[in-house]
């Protein structure tokens, strides 16, 4: 899922594009197999190939990302490519790459970064790292939203107006206002749109 990029956000992927300029994949807060938001950079030929062979399930970076938590590099004899994917995304410039992962099993944040020239170097590798972990932070699962936050946000969601909304959920209307306003703090969203949106890209209703 694509979601629209802050200018915090906007700041880390320029950085990253330029670690890694043959391009990188970042999956974050993976849930039940999906990934609650990607980016996504790779040669779009690699990305249609890796598509159309289905190789999600035997993609080494998942694998490992999934198994382990931190850095590896894609020549490191720990990592395991049996499918033998690695030679193949070599073709299209992932010639030498390296895999990040952080978070809990229940929500990890999966990311591949390549280079077509070199391998990455030990200060470039902890730069990438840090981007990867300040996404995850940025973006993680609200765990405070309240049943009443998430209930008034679910009235908006189904076309209720403000006052209906209250009604139905038998408060004022400025009280219902105040559930919205701190909904949208805890969401880190600057309208109630907005928040509607991440409460539905997080799953919450």
């Amino acid at each position: 899922m694509l979601v629209p990029i802050t200018s915090d956000t906007d700041g880390t992927l320029d950085e990253l594009r330029l670690l890694a300029p043959a391009g990188y994949f970042i999956g974050l807060h993976i849930r039940f197999t999906s990934p609650l938001m990607t980016y996504q950079t790779y040669d779009h030929r690699w990305v249609e190939h890796y598509t159309a062979n289905a190789y999600v399930l035997r993609d080494p970076a998942t694998i490992w990302g999934m198994a382990n938590t931190g850095v590896i590099r894609w020549s490191d004899p720990a990592f395991s490519d049996p499918h033998r994917i690695l030679p193949e995304a070599a073709v299209f410039g992932l010639r030498y790459g390296l895999t990040v992962a952080c978070g809990p099993t229940s929500s990890r944040s999966i990311a591949g970064f390549a280079r077509a020239d070199r391998e990455f170097e030990t200060q470039e590798i902890r730069m990438i790292q840090s981007c990867v972990k300040r996404m995850h932070d940025r973006f993680a699962l609200p765990t405070s939203l309240t049943q009443a936050q998430l209930e008034a946000l679910r009235c908006l969601a189904g076309g209720d107006r403000h006052s209906d909304a209250a009604s139905r959920l038998g408060i004022s209307e400025s009280a219902f206002k105040a559930r919205i306003v701190s909904a949208r703090e805890k969401l880190s969203a600057r309208t109630t749109a907005e928040a509607i949106r991440r409460a539905r890209d997080y799953r919450l209703f």
